[in-house]
């Protein structure tokens, strides 16, 4: 069981997490936003060079949600957990025989 210490620092790691999405999240918007203004007015979109950079950073800020929301299927905490007591039996089971 955990204690509420444990809980708090937990519950605040979680936020710091989230709130570091959102920031990289709005400076994506706003960099990107910027640079099709830019874009626009230097070309017209005749060869729109923002698509490059906002699909490529994009990348970055999908795989930053998946980790600020616990999405990621593969490697989460209930994997995590999983994967602890695996081992913590498997272990168990070869000190009982030996």
């Amino acid at each position: 069981m955990k204690n509420t210490e444990e809980k708090y620092l937990e519950a605040k790691h979680k936020v710091e997490k989230i709130k570091a999405f959102y920031i990289h999240l709005s400076t994506y918007i706003i960099i990107n936003a910027v640079l099709i203004i830019y874009n626009y007015y230097e070309n017209n979109w005749a060869y729109p060079f923002f698509l490059w950079i906002t699909f490529g950073w994009g990348i970055g800020v999908f795989f930053d949600y998946l980790k600020a929301f616990e999405k990621n299927p593969m490697f989460n905490r209930k994997w995590e957990e999983r994967k602890i007591k695996q081992y913590m039996a498997k272990d168990e089971e070869r000190q009982h025989w030996e």
